[in-house]
């Protein structure tokens, strides 16, 4: 299996660019975070990853598609107190920018609601393409759209692969974290099958990295085993801010800008960038 990559252009500089009357060569990209696995740093990823593009001036949307409201809580918001989330959006098709609230960057917000997504899709025609047409209207305005998936492959996951260019997987460097990934690499294959052909793995990164531990080199060396080139440079280390960050609603680059935890989102943001620039992956 090879590495999809981004179609080759000669510049990488944001779609925003063209509000001080520069031509536009970056193409939205719209990428999940996606794996079956809980506690994996999936929205610790989707939001720092998501504040680092936005430190190199990329506009950026990020969408909790998670009942759990995590990424939603991790940015000040209640879920509780939302009365207009993701699930009005794929459900009874509000438009998003309804759900939008602004921080450092955009989030389209969850709500405990979205926990009877599924069972409310599943009788609509057309129900796996409910996030591609509402993320329709406002995908131009953004160079980045992040998407927080749920630890499961139902169909709040399959809707963000289907509305998605590329998949990004956070593996922890733990025991059994290769454990089930085969299933995801399986939902991806079916979604480029039957619903978006053009979807691709971005990339596997490793979370919860310490250096200090032989399993942790032991998961990182079968990953790269296993998944190769996809498999970034950066290592994202078990680090104390990182977990403190989410409880006083901020992104790590702002609670503790200079901790390796921030260091290491920033860098993973320089290689997703580094990547788009040199070339296209084939598909997955």
């Amino acid at each position: 299996m090879g590495l999809a990559r981004l179609l080759p252009r000669p510049n990488v500089r944001p779609a925003s660019a063209t509000a001080h009357g520069e031509t536009a060569l970056w193409e939205t990209q719209v990428i999940a975070l996606a794996n079956q696995k809980g506690g994996v740093a999936k929205t610790t990823t989707t939001l720092n990853l998501g504040v680092a593009f936005a430190e190199h001036g990329f506009k950026v949307l990020l969408v909790d598609l998670d009942p759990q409201g995590n990424l939603t809580m991790s940015q000040g918001l209640n879920p509780d107190a939302i009365e207009r989330s993701m699930f009005d959006v794929l459900v009874h098709r509000l438009p998003i920018e309804q759900v939008i609230e602004t921080r450092e960057v955009d989030i389209a917000v969850s709500s405990i609601d979205l926990a009877g997504a599924d069972m409310a899709l599943s009788s609509q025609i057309g129900r796996e393409r409910a996030l591609e047409k509402g993320l329709a209207p406002v995908r131009d305005r953004y160079d980045f759209i992040m998407i927080d998936t749920p630890p499961s492959l139902g169909l709040l996951t399959i809707n963000a692969l289907t509305a998605s260019d590329s998949v990004l997987i956070p593996l922890q460097c733990e025991y059994l974290a290769l454990e089930g990934l085969t299933q995801l690499i399986g939902a991806v294959r079916l979604v480029q099958d039957h619903l978006n052909p053009a979807l691709r793995i971005e990339g596997v990164l490793l979370t919860m990295f310490d250096a200090r531990n032989n399993l942790s080199q032991q998961v990182a060396d079968e990953a790269r085993k296993f998944f190769s080139e996809r498999v970034y440079r950066t290592l994202v280390p078990r680090n104390v801010k990182l977990s403190e960050a989410p409880s006083f609603g901020k992104p790590i680059v702002l609670y503790d800008p200079h901790c390796a935890g921030a260091e290491s989102y920033r860098e993973l943001a320089r290689e997703v960038l580094e990547r788009a620039s040199e070339g296209a992956w084939s598909r997955a």
